[in-house]
C-alpha cells in the first residue's frame, strides 16, 4: 500500500488532481454522434489543467448518466480507453481513470492499456444503497486483476462516497480502515454528499486521525476558499470549482485552476 511520503514523491505535496469529465460516450443516452467532439472537450479541458498547474488528472465517463450499477458495456471502455489514449499523448501528466458507477475491472483494464498511474474506485469494500441501488464493493477481483496485468496501479478508493448511503448504521472510522486495512487501498477519499459539495469537515478529522499513514485526499468540493481548511489532506480531486463560473457542465477555467492549486498548496506552508 501507498505511504503519505510516498504519495507526496508521486504526485506533490497537497496535489491537485483535476477532473476530465469526459462527455457521453457511445451508447450513451446524450452521445451527441461524434467521438471527435468527446476528444476535442476533453484535450480542451485537460490542456486548461495542465496550464493550471495541476499535479495529475483524472477521466471519468460522467457524460454517460444514468450510469451502470456494475460493469459498463464494450463501446463505454472503448470510447474511454481512446479519448484517454489521444489526450495524455498531447498532455503529459499523470493520470487516473475511474469508470462509473462501479466498474473497478474494466478501470484497471483501460489502466493497463493506456499507462495510467491510479483509479478511481467508488465502492471498494462494503455496500452502498445508491441511485443504481444496492452496490457490493469488489476488492478482492480488484486487486487480483491489478496483480495479473498492472501491478504498479494504485487504487484510490472512496469512503462513503458521495450520491450513496449505507444500508444500515456503521462505524465510519472502522469501515475506513477496513477500506484501507482489509481492501488494501492505497488512498482514501472523502467527499460530500453529492458532486461538488464539500467534505465533512468532522468525519475526515475523525479518519485523517484514526490513519496517520494513509494517503488521504478530499474528493469533492475544494474550493478557493475552504483550502486551508483541509490542509491536511495528502491530494484532492476537483472539478466542479475549477469549471467557469463553478458551473459543472462548464468547461475548465484554468485561472480558477490556479488560484485553487496556489491555496491548496499555501495551506501548507
Amino acid at each position: 500500500m501507498l505511504a503519505r511520503d510516498d504519495f507526496a514523491k508521486r504526485f506533490s505535496r497537497n496535489a491537485i488532481i483535476g477532473m476530465v469529465h469526459v462527455g457521453a460516450l457511445p451508447g450513451a443516452p446524450r452521445f451527441g454522434g461524434s467521438m471527435v467532439a468527446v476528444i476535442d472537450a476533453a484535450m480542451r479541458d485537460a490542456k486548461a489543467l495542465r496550464e493550471g498547474g495541476c499535479d495529475a488528472m483524472a477521466f471519468e465517463n460522467f457524460g454517460d448518466r444514468p450510469f451502470f450499477k456494475g460493469s459498463v458495456p464494450a463501446e463505454t471502455i472503448a470510447g474511454l480507453t481512446r479519448v484517454i489514449a489521444e489526450v495524455v499523448a498531447a498532455v503529459p501528466l499523470p493520470f487516473g481513470v475511474n469508470v462509473l458507477r462501479n466498474d473497478a475491472l474494466s478501470a484497471i483494464a483501460i489502466a493497463a492499456a493506456t499507462g495510467a498511474a491510479f483509479i478511481r474506485v467508488n465502492i471498494h469494500t462494503g455496500a452502498m444503497l445508491t441511485d443504481q441501488g444496492i452496490i457490493e464493493g469488489h476488492a478482492a477481483e480488484s486487486l487480483r486483476l491489478r496483480a495479473a496485468i498492472a501491478p504498479e496501479l494504485l487504487i484510490f478508493a472512496d469512503h462513503m462516497v458521495k450520491h450513496a448511503m449505507p444500508l444500515a448504521a456503521i462505524d465510519e472510522v472502522q469501515a475506513a480502515k477496513d477500506l484501507r486495512h482489509r481492501g488494501l487501498a492505497d488512498g482514501i477519499i472523502i467527499s460530500g454528499s453529492e458532486t461538488g459539495a464539500e467534505a465533512d469537515r468532522a468525519s475526515f478529522a475523525r479518519v485523517r486521525d484514526a490513519l496517520p499513514d494513509a494517503p488521504i485526499l478530499i474528493g469533492s468540493g475544494l474550493t478557493e476558499q475552504n483550502a486551508s481548511v483541509f490542509g491536511a489532506a495528502d491530494g484532492a480531486i476537483v472539478g466542479t470549482s475549477i469549471k467557469i463560473d463553478g458551473c459543472l457542465e462548464a468547461p475548465v477555467d484554468s485561472d480558477r485552476v490556479v488560484r485553487l492549486v496556489a491555496a491548496f498548496k499555501r495551506s501548507v506552508s
